[in-house]
């Protein structure tokens, strides 16, 4: 199985750690693909670093499916540019935010999302309310169907790239 994980943005250092966390968990048959776009944002820090994102997340599903990729993860928290990745793609394509809002409410029935930037609350705030409070909106929350769960939203970092940098 060949899985692409998507860093949507330039930055080759995070693209080598989430490559390194991902092949560590994957099986030894799984093949990662660890990958980012040629332009775009440093770092996705905000609404518009993510809207400047999607075209090169788009591309790399486009080339995976050239490359017969089997799925697809993108690897940002604000899954930027997942339903349209996943009207590319022929396999699954699943974002960090919505697996983990997933796997949070198979442990709990309520849970917080913790975002490294404080301006990224919004982002954060975002996704708790549309994507998890209004599971039946006409938004893209109707995906996640996670009911009630978030309890609240956090920040502990000032700039992603420092943060990034601490490891």
């Amino acid at each position: 199985m060949k899985i692409k994980v998507i860093n949507p943005n330039t930055t080759t250092s995070m693209t080598e750690k989430i490559a390194a966390t991902a092949r560590s968990v994957a099986s030894p048959s799984t093949e990662i693909i660890a990958c980012n776009p040629q332009r775009g944002p440093v770092s996705i820090e905000g609404h518009y670093d993510e809207a400047m994102s999607i075209s090169g997340i788009l591309e790399e599903v486009r080339s995976g499916e050239l490359e017969g990729v089997d799925g697809y993860v993108i690897a940002c928290f604000g899954d930027p540019g997942l339903l349209a990745a996943r009207e590319l793609a022929t396999g699954p394509a699943i974002g960090i935010a919505e697996a983990a809002m997933h796997a949070a409410s198979m442990i709990s029935t309520r849970f917080s999302i913790v975002t490294t930037l404080s301006h990224t609350k919004i982002i954060a705030a975002h996704l708790r309310h549309d994507k998890i409070l209004q599971p039946h909106s006409s938004n893209k929350s109707r995906s996640f169907g996670l009911g009630r769960g978030g309890a609240s939203q956090r920040y502990y970092c000032s700039r992603m790239l420092s943060c990034s940098r601490r490891r």
